[in-house]
């Protein structure tokens, strides 16, 4: 068993750091099956999160951020392709009414109940490091239900509307991960895209509230929290994400991430931010390589609690040559700063 508090301590202060992007769906070139296939299998979603471990020196495996999940769990459509991530289709809740109706499903309704099983599986397939378990945020899911362009507009015209299906998808999110702890998953990371579209005053009052209560309810000393959030508003509402009291942040590549460090306290976890799109999908391997370094030459030296990752999910299409030389470019670095 994994001591996730040595853990903890070794990212944020170890002289020499593994990555740790969030790599799971490309495991799918590696095993020669769709994406569709792997998400509808627990064993083959452990057997390929077992597949990027073997060939990826992380500092740790996190699970299939498919952001479809829950909503699925509570009644929504999906839309789900070959080689593409799953996708929300529609809308369950559209009126006051409809909020008040929603049920809250139980855990492993739809495929949740697989999702926890892949971890489980994948738990007992990789043990020389932590594997961290993938939820989406509370508003987030609340605004696939509700459709992510009408959940901005609800916050204006029918804000009472958004906390009753905020107070629905929180609890089931505490109930979701506290699953997630019986599996021997090291962790869990809460995925909240969907807040950086907001304002900061938005984000205080439909988000922040929830995610402190999430993490307050589920992190334990031997479960730590990560909390993502990629949208280009996060450096503007760090006051506010900071109040989540997660051991560990990420952040995507729509913000300048020395601008976010400058502002995150020095003794908390802090991750991010090669563009998963721009770079691993569609990059070079010389291109990957270039930002790599570069953004570990910016940050690292000045920063210890700094680890390098992707900005986001990284899609099932990207190359395993532009994969590899991101590992490759990270290694290269520390050689480089334990020789100078």
């Amino acid at each position: 068993m994994i001591n996730m508090q040595n853990w903890l301590q070794d990212m944020k202060s170890a002289p020499r750091k593994k990555a740790m992007p969030i790599l799971s769906f490309p495991c799918v070139s590696l095993m020669g099956i769709t994406v569709a296939e792997l998400i509808n299998s627990p064993a083959l979603t452990a057997e390929g999160m077992a597949r990027v471990a073997a060939r990826c020196d992380a500092a740790a495996a996190v699970s299939m951020m498919d952001l479809s999940v829950e909503a699925e769990a509570f009644g929504a459509q999906i839309r789900v392709s070959e080689n593409e991530v799953p996708t929300v289709t529609g809308a369950l809740v559209e009126t006051p009414e409809a909020a008040e109706a929603l049920a809250v499903p139980p855990v492993g309704a739809a495929r949740t109940g697989q999702y926890i099983e892949a971890i489980r599986l994948a738990c007992e397939k990789i043990t020389d490091r932590p594997v961290f378990a993938g939820v989406i945020g509370p508003f987030s899911l609340a605004g696939r239900l509700m459709d992510v362009s009408q959940a901005m507009i609800y916050c204006y015209d029918e804000p009472e509307m958004v906390h009753t299906v905020m107070r629905k998808t929180t609890d089931f999110l505490i109930a979701y991960c506290k699953a997630y702890q019986t599996t021997g998953a090291g962790g869990v990371v809460i995925a909240e895209p969907l807040t950086g579209l907001l304002s900061p005053a938005l984000a205080e009052e439909f988000s922040a509230p929830y995610v402190r209560e999430l993490v307050a309810a589920v992190q334990t000393p031997d479960f730590p929290v990560i909390y993502h959030n990629c949208g280009n508003n996060t450096v503007r509402m760090l006051d506010a994400i900071l109040t989540a009291g997660a051991a560990g942040y990420h952040f995507g590549n729509a913000v300048d991430m020395r601008e976010v460090l400058a502002r995150m306290p020095a003794d908390v976890l802090t991750m991010g931010n090669i563009d998963p799109a721009g770079q691993f999908r569609n990059g070079t391997p010389e291109s990957i390589r270039r930002e790599t370094l570069a953004l570990l030459r910016d940050c690292c030296p000045q920063h210890p609690n700094f680890v390098i990752s992707s900005g986001c999910d990284i899609p099932p299409a990207s190359r395993w040559e532009n994969i590899d030389a991101f590992f490759e470019a990270v290694a290269a670095y520390y050689e480089e700063t334990a020789r100078a």
